[in-house]
Protein backbone atom coordinates (compact mmCIF):
# COMPACT_ATOMS: atom_id res chain seq x y z
CA UNK A 1 0.00 0.00 0.00
CA UNK A 2 2.72 2.25 0.06
CA UNK A 3 1.67 3.54 -3.47
CA UNK A 4 -1.32 5.59 -1.31
CA UNK A 5 -1.29 9.16 -1.08
CA UNK A 6 -3.02 10.56 1.95
CA UNK A 7 -5.98 11.64 0.39
CA UNK A 8 -6.24 8.01 -0.93
CA UNK A 9 -5.85 6.36 2.13
CA UNK A 10 -8.79 9.48 3.58
CA UNK A 11 -11.11 8.43 1.34
CA UNK A 12 -10.75 4.90 1.99
CA UNK A 13 -11.21 5.61 5.30
CA UNK A 14 -14.50 7.60 5.08
CA UNK A 15 -15.70 5.04 2.82
CA UNK A 16 -15.57 2.54 5.37
CA UNK A 17 -16.84 4.50 7.99
CA UNK A 18 -20.36 5.01 6.39
CA UNK A 19 -20.23 0.89 5.50
CA UNK A 20 -19.72 1.05 9.58
CA UNK A 21 -22.40 3.02 10.09
CA UNK A 22 -25.02 1.64 8.12
CA UNK A 23 -23.64 -1.72 9.97
CA UNK A 24 -25.78 -2.17 13.14
CA UNK A 25 -22.75 -3.19 15.89
CA UNK A 26 -24.31 -3.09 19.44
CA UNK A 27 -21.90 -4.85 22.06
CA UNK A 28 -22.11 -8.42 21.62
CA UNK A 29 -23.74 -8.08 18.17
CA UNK A 30 -21.03 -6.88 15.64
CA UNK A 31 -20.76 -9.60 13.68
CA UNK A 32 -22.02 -7.82 10.86
CA UNK A 33 -19.39 -5.08 10.90
CA UNK A 34 -17.01 -7.26 11.90
CA UNK A 35 -17.01 -9.23 8.42
CA UNK A 36 -17.31 -5.08 7.11
CA UNK A 37 -13.52 -5.19 8.28
CA UNK A 38 -12.61 -8.26 7.21
CA UNK A 39 -13.60 -7.42 3.96
CA UNK A 40 -12.29 -4.53 3.66
CA UNK A 41 -8.71 -6.15 4.66
CA UNK A 42 -9.21 -9.27 1.94
CA UNK A 43 -10.29 -6.66 -0.90
CA UNK A 44 -6.30 -4.55 -0.02
CA UNK A 45 -4.41 -7.92 -0.06
CA UNK A 46 -4.29 -8.34 4.14
CA UNK A 47 -5.16 -11.71 5.07
CA UNK A 48 -7.74 -10.82 8.01
CA UNK A 49 -7.77 -12.95 11.02
CA UNK A 50 -10.99 -13.86 12.68
CA UNK A 51 -11.64 -14.58 16.48
CA UNK A 52 -15.68 -14.23 17.64
CA UNK A 53 -16.03 -10.64 16.77
CA UNK A 54 -12.95 -9.45 16.89
CA UNK A 55 -11.03 -9.08 13.56
CA UNK A 56 -7.23 -8.67 13.28
CA UNK A 57 -3.76 -8.97 10.76
CA UNK A 58 -0.43 -8.30 10.77
CA UNK A 59 2.00 -6.37 8.22
CA UNK A 60 2.98 -8.25 5.31
CA UNK A 61 6.56 -8.41 6.45
CA UNK A 62 5.90 -9.77 10.00
CA UNK A 63 8.56 -11.46 11.66
CA UNK A 64 7.99 -13.11 15.01
CA UNK A 65 11.63 -12.48 16.35
CA UNK A 66 10.62 -8.78 16.31
CA UNK A 67 7.97 -6.95 19.21
CA UNK A 68 4.74 -5.66 17.63
CA UNK A 69 3.34 -2.46 18.24
CA UNK A 70 -0.45 -3.07 18.48
CA UNK A 71 -3.12 -0.29 16.60
CA UNK A 72 -6.27 -0.91 18.10
CA UNK A 73 -9.95 0.19 18.20
CA UNK A 74 -13.37 -1.05 19.04
CA UNK A 75 -16.24 -2.12 16.67
CA UNK A 76 -19.35 -1.97 18.92
CA UNK A 77 -21.46 0.81 20.01
CA UNK A 78 -24.00 2.00 22.56
CA UNK A 79 -27.63 1.50 22.11
CA UNK A 80 -28.80 4.82 20.00
CA UNK A 81 -29.44 7.70 22.47
CA UNK A 82 -33.33 8.10 22.67
CA UNK A 83 -33.23 11.95 21.43
CA UNK A 84 -32.31 10.93 18.38
CA UNK A 85 -33.22 13.48 15.69
CA UNK A 86 -31.81 11.48 12.65
CA UNK A 87 -31.37 7.79 12.02
CA UNK A 88 -28.44 6.51 13.91
CA UNK A 89 -27.64 3.99 11.04
CA UNK A 90 -27.51 6.36 8.10
CA UNK A 91 -24.16 7.88 7.39
CA UNK A 92 -25.36 11.57 6.30
CA UNK A 93 -22.70 14.12 5.66
CA UNK A 94 -23.48 17.85 6.32
CA UNK A 95 -20.82 20.95 6.57
CA UNK A 96 -18.37 18.74 7.58
CA UNK A 97 -19.15 16.29 10.07
CA UNK A 98 -20.10 12.85 9.33
CA UNK A 99 -23.08 12.07 11.33
CA UNK A 100 -24.30 8.39 12.75
CA UNK A 101 -23.91 5.84 15.39
CA UNK A 102 -20.41 5.15 16.27
CA UNK A 103 -19.21 8.32 13.72
CA UNK A 104 -17.07 9.60 16.61
CA UNK A 105 -17.10 6.71 19.12
CA UNK A 106 -14.81 5.19 17.99
CA UNK A 107 -15.27 4.33 14.14
CA UNK A 108 -13.45 7.39 13.25
CA UNK A 109 -10.84 6.23 15.27
CA UNK A 110 -10.69 2.17 13.94
CA UNK A 111 -10.64 4.16 10.33
CA UNK A 112 -7.56 6.23 10.98
CA UNK A 113 -5.77 3.51 12.39
CA UNK A 114 -6.37 1.06 9.37
CA UNK A 115 -5.69 3.89 7.18
CA UNK A 116 -2.34 4.18 8.91
CA UNK A 117 -1.76 0.32 9.09
CA UNK A 118 -2.27 0.80 5.42
CA UNK A 119 0.80 2.92 4.97
CA UNK A 120 3.43 0.70 6.35
CA UNK A 121 1.73 -2.51 5.85
CA UNK A 122 4.24 -3.93 2.87
CA UNK A 123 7.14 -1.30 3.79
CA UNK A 124 9.83 -4.12 4.76
CA UNK A 125 12.95 -3.56 7.54
CA UNK A 126 10.70 -2.14 9.93
CA UNK A 127 11.75 -1.74 13.49
CA UNK A 128 8.86 -3.54 14.80
CA UNK A 129 5.85 -5.59 13.19
CA UNK A 130 2.21 -3.77 13.37
CA UNK A 131 -0.30 -5.70 14.51
CA UNK A 132 -4.24 -4.00 13.89
CA UNK A 133 -6.86 -5.16 15.77
CA UNK A 134 -10.53 -4.20 15.51
CA UNK A 135 -12.38 -5.77 18.50
CA UNK A 136 -15.72 -6.21 20.19
CA UNK A 137 -16.88 -4.91 23.13
CA UNK A 138 -15.51 -2.56 24.46
CA UNK A 139 -18.03 -0.57 25.24
CA UNK A 140 -19.20 -3.23 28.36
CA UNK A 141 -15.71 -4.34 28.88
CA UNK A 142 -17.02 -7.62 27.80
CA UNK A 143 -14.81 -10.85 27.86
CA UNK A 144 -15.03 -11.73 24.18
CA UNK A 145 -13.37 -8.50 23.10
CA UNK A 146 -9.26 -7.75 23.47
CA UNK A 147 -8.85 -9.72 26.30
CA UNK A 148 -10.03 -12.99 24.49
CA UNK A 149 -7.91 -11.81 21.76
CA UNK A 150 -4.97 -10.53 23.71
CA UNK A 151 -3.55 -14.18 24.24
CA UNK A 152 -3.16 -14.65 20.33
CA UNK A 153 -0.86 -11.84 20.29
CA UNK A 154 2.35 -12.01 21.14
CA UNK A 155 5.18 -9.89 22.00
CA UNK A 156 3.81 -6.87 22.20
CA UNK A 157 6.05 -3.77 23.03
CA UNK A 158 3.11 -1.19 22.97
CA UNK A 159 -0.31 -0.19 21.92
CA UNK A 160 -1.92 3.06 20.42
CA UNK A 161 -5.65 2.56 21.19
CA UNK A 162 -7.96 4.68 19.15
CA UNK A 163 -10.48 6.64 21.45
CA UNK A 164 -12.10 9.90 20.60
CA UNK A 165 -8.78 12.21 22.59
CA UNK A 166 -9.04 15.51 19.66
CA UNK A 167 -5.79 13.72 19.17
CA UNK A 168 -3.86 14.68 22.19
CA UNK A 169 -2.10 12.01 24.37
CA UNK A 170 -3.90 10.43 26.97
CA UNK A 171 -1.36 8.93 28.83
CA UNK A 172 -2.73 7.63 31.98
CA UNK A 173 -6.49 6.69 32.15
CA UNK A 174 -8.79 5.96 35.42
CA UNK A 175 -9.90 2.69 36.45
CA UNK A 176 -13.40 1.22 36.59
CA UNK A 177 -14.89 -0.33 40.00
CA UNK A 178 -18.56 -1.10 39.81
CA UNK A 179 -20.16 -1.85 43.59
CA UNK A 180 -23.33 -2.79 44.34
CA UNK A 181 -24.28 -2.63 47.56
CA UNK A 182 -28.11 -3.59 49.77
CA UNK A 183 -28.94 -2.78 53.10
CA UNK A 184 -30.90 -4.99 55.22
CA UNK A 185 -34.00 -4.43 57.30
CA UNK A 186 -36.67 -5.87 58.50
CA UNK A 187 -40.48 -5.09 57.32
CA UNK A 188 -43.78 -3.95 58.94
CA UNK A 189 -46.83 -2.40 58.26
CA UNK A 190 -46.30 1.27 57.34
CA UNK A 191 -49.34 2.54 59.36
CA UNK A 192 -47.82 1.25 61.99
CA UNK A 193 -44.27 1.37 64.05
CA UNK A 194 -43.17 -1.35 62.43
CA UNK A 195 -39.95 -2.71 60.89
CA UNK A 196 -36.41 -1.25 59.79
CA UNK A 197 -36.55 0.76 56.96
CA UNK A 198 -34.16 -0.73 54.32
CA UNK A 199 -34.27 2.60 52.33
CA UNK A 200 -33.10 4.79 55.56
CA UNK A 201 -30.11 2.85 56.48
CA UNK A 202 -29.36 3.08 52.70
CA UNK A 203 -29.69 6.53 52.45
CA UNK A 204 -26.78 7.32 55.55
CA UNK A 205 -24.21 4.89 53.05
CA UNK A 206 -24.97 6.82 50.04
CA UNK A 207 -24.98 10.43 51.26
CA UNK A 208 -21.11 8.76 52.64
CA UNK A 209 -20.46 7.82 48.73
CA UNK A 210 -21.69 10.80 47.92
CA UNK A 211 -19.41 13.57 50.62
CA UNK A 212 -16.47 11.11 50.78
CA UNK A 213 -13.23 12.25 49.70
CA UNK A 214 -10.41 10.14 49.44
CA UNK A 215 -7.18 11.02 50.59
CA UNK A 216 -4.80 10.37 47.44
CA UNK A 217 -5.16 12.22 45.02
CA UNK A 218 -3.06 12.11 41.58
CA UNK A 219 -1.28 14.07 40.02
CA UNK A 220 -2.20 13.24 36.53
CA UNK A 221 -5.66 11.95 37.02
CA UNK A 222 -7.02 13.67 40.11
CA UNK A 223 -8.74 12.22 42.88
CA UNK A 224 -11.51 9.26 42.75
CA UNK A 225 -14.79 9.93 41.64
CA UNK A 226 -18.05 8.02 43.06
CA UNK A 227 -21.22 7.84 42.23
CA UNK A 228 -24.38 6.02 42.83
CA UNK A 229 -26.37 5.73 39.94
CA UNK A 230 -29.23 2.91 40.66
CA UNK A 231 -30.92 2.25 43.37
CA UNK A 232 -34.21 -0.42 44.19
CA UNK A 233 -36.54 -0.87 46.75
CA UNK A 234 -39.70 -1.40 48.00
CA UNK A 235 -42.67 -3.80 46.98
CA UNK A 236 -45.81 -1.41 47.69
CA UNK A 237 -46.67 1.39 49.64
CA UNK A 238 -47.81 0.30 52.89
CA UNK A 239 -44.70 -2.45 53.49
CA UNK A 240 -42.12 -1.07 55.08
CA UNK A 241 -38.82 -2.38 52.84
CA UNK A 242 -36.77 -5.17 54.19
CA UNK A 243 -33.81 -4.45 51.58
CA UNK A 244 -32.63 -1.28 49.35
CA UNK A 245 -29.83 -1.99 46.75
CA UNK A 246 -27.87 0.83 44.77
CA UNK A 247 -25.28 0.42 42.69
CA UNK A 248 -21.89 3.10 42.55
CA UNK A 249 -19.87 4.07 39.79
CA UNK A 250 -16.13 4.34 41.29
CA UNK A 251 -13.49 5.92 39.03
CA UNK A 252 -9.81 4.82 40.32
CA UNK A 253 -6.67 7.15 40.13
CA UNK A 254 -3.15 5.47 40.11
CA UNK A 255 -2.62 6.01 44.04
CA UNK A 256 -5.05 2.88 45.06
CA UNK A 257 -6.04 -0.45 44.02
CA UNK A 258 -9.02 -1.85 43.98
CA UNK A 259 -8.90 -3.64 46.63
CA UNK A 260 -7.45 -0.70 48.91
CA UNK A 261 -10.79 0.91 47.73
CA UNK A 262 -13.19 -1.64 48.77
CA UNK A 263 -11.46 -1.88 52.60
CA UNK A 264 -12.18 1.98 52.62
CA UNK A 265 -15.88 1.64 51.93
CA UNK A 266 -16.11 -1.06 54.13
CA UNK A 267 -14.56 0.95 56.96
CA UNK A 268 -17.64 3.59 56.41
CA UNK A 269 -20.70 1.33 55.10
CA UNK A 270 -23.03 -0.94 56.73
CA UNK A 271 -24.52 -2.33 54.08
CA UNK A 272 -23.02 -5.19 51.92
CA UNK A 273 -20.61 -4.47 49.17
CA UNK A 274 -19.59 -6.57 46.24
CA UNK A 275 -17.57 -5.85 43.74
CA UNK A 276 -18.61 -6.91 40.39
CA UNK A 277 -15.00 -7.00 38.79
CA UNK A 278 -11.53 -5.73 39.84
CA UNK A 279 -10.24 -5.87 36.07
CA UNK A 280 -10.38 -2.48 35.20
CA UNK A 281 -7.27 -0.91 36.42
CA UNK A 282 -5.77 2.35 36.59
CA UNK A 283 -3.22 2.48 33.56
CA UNK A 284 -0.27 5.37 32.37
CA UNK A 285 2.31 4.96 29.84
CA UNK A 286 6.01 6.92 31.04
CA UNK A 287 6.60 10.18 29.75
CA UNK A 288 9.64 9.27 28.01
CA UNK A 289 8.24 6.23 26.23
CA UNK A 290 9.43 6.71 22.86
CA UNK A 291 6.03 7.09 21.25
CA UNK A 292 4.64 9.36 23.80
CA UNK A 293 8.56 11.62 23.21
CA UNK A 294 7.41 11.69 19.78
CA UNK A 295 4.19 12.97 20.51
CA UNK A 296 5.74 15.69 22.22
CA UNK A 297 7.91 16.61 19.01
CA UNK A 298 4.45 16.52 17.29
CA UNK A 299 3.12 19.28 19.40
CA UNK A 300 0.68 17.00 20.98
CA UNK A 301 -0.10 17.38 24.75
CA UNK A 302 -0.26 14.63 27.62
CA UNK A 303 -3.53 14.43 30.17
CA UNK A 304 -5.01 11.83 32.18
CA UNK A 305 -7.92 10.65 31.08
CA UNK A 306 -11.54 9.80 33.53
CA UNK A 307 -12.61 7.81 30.90
CA UNK A 308 -12.25 4.35 30.24
CA UNK A 309 -10.94 2.09 27.51
CA UNK A 310 -9.69 -1.37 26.59
CA UNK A 311 -6.33 0.50 27.40
CA UNK A 312 -7.42 -0.79 30.78
CA UNK A 313 -7.39 -4.37 30.08
CA UNK A 314 -3.90 -4.31 28.59
CA UNK A 315 -0.25 -5.22 30.07
CA UNK A 316 1.70 -3.21 28.12
CA UNK A 317 1.94 0.37 27.41
CA UNK A 318 -0.36 1.85 25.81
CA UNK A 319 -0.95 5.53 24.61
CA UNK A 320 -4.82 6.48 24.20
CA UNK A 321 -4.94 8.82 20.91
CA UNK A 322 -7.72 9.57 18.50
CA UNK A 323 -9.45 11.25 16.36
CA UNK A 324 -13.11 12.89 17.40
CA UNK A 325 -14.17 14.61 21.01
CA UNK A 326 -15.34 12.37 24.41
CA UNK A 327 -17.81 14.96 24.79
CA UNK A 328 -19.46 13.76 21.92
CA UNK A 329 -19.60 9.94 22.70
CA UNK A 330 -22.92 8.43 23.49
CA UNK A 331 -24.77 11.67 22.79
CA UNK A 332 -27.70 11.89 20.01
CA UNK A 333 -26.99 12.51 16.92
CA UNK A 334 -23.15 11.44 16.74
CA UNK A 335 -20.93 13.49 14.64
CA UNK A 336 -17.04 13.04 13.65
CA UNK A 337 -15.72 16.29 11.34
CA UNK A 338 -14.07 14.48 8.25
CA UNK A 339 -11.09 16.73 8.65
CA UNK A 340 -10.70 14.90 12.17
CA UNK A 341 -9.96 11.61 10.76
CA UNK A 342 -7.35 13.19 7.90
CA UNK A 343 -5.41 14.69 10.40
CA UNK A 344 -5.69 11.35 12.72
CA UNK A 345 -4.21 9.74 9.93
CA UNK A 346 -1.33 12.15 9.08
CA UNK A 347 -0.55 12.58 12.98
CA UNK A 348 -1.03 8.43 13.74
CA UNK A 349 1.37 8.08 10.51
CA UNK A 350 3.97 10.61 11.97
CA UNK A 351 4.20 8.88 15.34
CA UNK A 352 4.72 5.70 14.11
CA UNK A 353 7.34 7.38 11.93
CA UNK A 354 9.29 8.18 14.72
CA UNK A 355 9.46 4.96 16.45
CA UNK A 356 9.26 2.52 12.90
Amino acid sequence: MTNETTEDLYSLAIGLLKELIVTPSLSREEDAAALVVERFLNRHGIQANRLKNNVWAGNKYFDPEKYSILLNSHIDTVKPNKDYTRDPYKADEENGKLYGLGANDAGGCLVSLIAAFLYFYDLPDLKFNLLLAATAEEEISGVNGIEALLPLLRNIDFALVGEPTQMQMAIAEKGLMVVDCMAHGSSGHAAREEGVNAIYKAMDDIQWFRNFSFPKVSQMLGPVKMNVTIINAGTQHNVIPASCTFTADIRINDCYTHDEILEIIGDHVSCEVKARSVRLKSTSIAHDHPVVKAGLNLGLQPYGSATLSDKALMPFPALKIGPGDSARSHKADEYIYSDEIKKGIEIYIQLLNEVL
